[in-house]
């Protein structure tokens, strides 16, 4: 926990520094720290991602960073010192139970984050992901060695910047930074909305009433709480100011959006809320487009070139813009049935069953799904049926409506690729507590109701617990709990554990888990890693193997197909 702590303060050092950079450059005027420090992470993340084009993110990108901090801090002090004494001011601003619940919320986040990791795409790709980047930065066909290395997030290249690897191994925890950058923007709008009584801020207020989903991620770097923390500021700002939006205002939501977009292209459904205010507020914003699209461009030409380097693809998995293929691109067939299985999974059918099914045969299987993907799948589909009703009886305003028709649209792209509850969940949340707040507002009761949701938490931490019941998931089957020597010191990245054995395959020598049943499982190998079964099994169906591009490992890799090369 203690060494957590320490490179988080380090983390609110840099990203504020950044973001109040960032904001100059924005033509921001916020007063918000948590918000310039994500702004912070942002710009970070922009420039992590231009350096791993040309080598790794180590010691010396930080050396780098560290003296354009600086830089920043001597040119902006002021504007520095103003946003933490701010923060400050808003924290001591605070009621006393606020302000206890804030303390105790710290210490579980911090507490979480120092146990294993309960997320399985961690074993699989998260720590192999930030591990190349450190080691190597963006490796050309990466993909082809491990195919869900293709999926490079934007949170991973944020997490790359401040696991500190050549200090320290074990520092994973970026995730829960940013729920804790959460949890002090909705409490700070709980607190005013009882001045205020706009719904939103109540809305946003209870944000922590979700924490014991929330902390299922924040031991390992996953992108979806930085989604969720995200779409909860960005819909505040959106109907805040839906009627009468600045250019200031309009830069900060494009910023938002498009660092959300850069994390999971998944919530490319945001994008639209940009577009609306833009035509909400015409005459305002015509003429302060050129900042807003610069950064859009810039961030769009980031992601084609990581996409392009790692997998040899525009978009990853696809079946878009195959004309634009490399030599060091992932073979079609694989990337086309890559991205059916992802279709397949979503819906738990087979290829077969896939297209043999009507639609509402699929629904109905989709519906019907065991344990926790059922049960959040059946609340998607119940939350969209009766939003209406609450939104109509108690907040017929068009932001309202514009949110909820953009919950409909990201619900029906799902359905058309991959219907995963953690793909809808940020809209589940944001609707499932309005309508609550609809209902019950008095102030006792919200407050009584934040610190009971403090109370799974605390057993999920500390008492081991069976969750069969809940997933059928064997590695997901039961909780980490907290021990005291992650007092100090916080536990492994992994829970795979770390015996592995070399295998060499024409001029790749690659590092595969022992005992490991995880067909996908990498854990914390040495590079390059990949499961043997994996490779046997691309081998047997596909006749291809992965192979260096050359004797340097930073040249990357391809695919080699046995039958036309042998």
């Amino acid at each position: 926990m203690f060494l957590i702590f320490l490179s988080w303060i380090y983390i609110v050092f840099t990203s504020v520094n950044c973001g109040v950079w960032t904001e100059k450059i924005l033509g921001l005027k916020n007063r918000n720290t948590v918000v310039t420090s994500i702004l912070g992470l942002f710009s970070i993340t922009l420039i992590a991602s231009i350096w791993a084009v040309f080598g790794r993110i180590n010691i010396e990108f930080h050396v780098v960073l560290l003296l354009f901090n600086l830089v920043i801090y001597y040119k902006f002090r002021r504007a520095i010192n103003t946003s933490y004494n701010l923060f400050w001011q808003h924290i001591l601003a605070l009621s006393g139970a606020l302000q206890t619940f804030l303390v105790l919320i710290t210490l579980l986040i911090l507490a979480q984050c120092s146990t294993l990791p309960y997320v399985i795409d961690n074993e699989s790709y998260y720590i192999q992901t930030i591990k190349w980047l450190n080691e190597y930065g963006f490796v050309k066909g990466l993909a082809n060695l491990h195919l869900y290395l293709g999926q490079f997030s934007g949170w991973h290249i944020t997490q790359s910047v401040f696991n500190l690897s050549f200090l320290y191994p074990n520092f994973n925890d970026l995730s829960g930074y940013c729920l804790l950058l959460g949890v002090l923007f909705s409490i700070e709008k709980l607190q005013l909305y009882y001045k205020n009584r706009t719904l939103i801020f109540l809305i946003t207020g209870v944000f922590t009433f979700g924490s014991i989903y929330y902390f299922q991620f924040i031991s390992a770097p996953s992108p979806d709480i930085a989604i969720y923390v995200l779409t909860f500021i960005i819909l505040f700002y959106f109907i805040e100011n839906y009627k009468n939006c600045s250019s200031e205002v309009f830069n900060l939501i494009v910023a938002l959006v498009l660092f959300m977009l850069y994390i999971k292209s998944t919530s490319i459904v945001f994008a639209i809320l940009p577009l609306v205010l833009f035509l909400q507020n015409f005459k305002n914003l015509i003429k302060n487009l050129i900042i807003p699209s610069l950064l859009a461009g810039i961030v769009l030409v980031l992601f084609i070139t990581k996409n392009m380097i790692v997998s040899g693809s525009v978009f990853f998995p696809s079946k878009l813009f195959e004309s634009f293929a490399a030599d060091y691109s992932i073979p079609k067939t694989i990337e086309s049935n890559y991205y059916d299985a992802i279709r397949y999974f979503g819906y738990r059918v087979n290829a077969n069953q896939f297209q043999e099914m009507s639609t509402i045969e699929l629904l109905i299987n989709w519906l019907s799904m065991p344990k926790l993907n059922g049960v959040f799948n059946k609340i998607g589909l119940s939350i969209i049926a009766i939003v209406p009703f609450f939104i109509y009886k108690y907040q017929n305003k068009k932001s309202f409506w514009i949110v909820y028709l953009l919950m409909v649209f990201q619900m029906a792209l799902l359905f058309a690729t991959s219907p995963q509850y953690r793909f809808f969940m940020n809209f589940v949340l944001f609707f499932s507590f309005f309508c609550f707040v609809c209902l019950i507002r008095n102030q006792k009761v919200i407050i009584t109701l934040l610190y009971f949701s403090l109370v799974p938490i605390g057993f999920t931490l500390f008492i081991p617990m069976q969750l069969s019941y809940f997933t059928s998931n064997t590695f997901m089957s039961k909780t980490n709990t907290f021990p005291l020597k992650a007092l100090l010191f916080p536990l492994e990245n992994t829970k795979l554990g770390n015996d592995f054995e070399v295998f060499e395959l024409g001029n790749l020598k690659y590092n595969s888990p022992l005992d490991n049943d995880f067909f996908y499982g990498t854990g914390n190998g040495a590079l390059p890693c990949v499961n043997k079964k994996q490779i046997d099994y691309y081998q047997r169906n596909y006749d291809i193997i992965p192979q260096m591009r050359t004797n340097d490992i930073k040249d990357g890799f391809y695919s080699k197909n046995l039958l036309k090369n042998e």
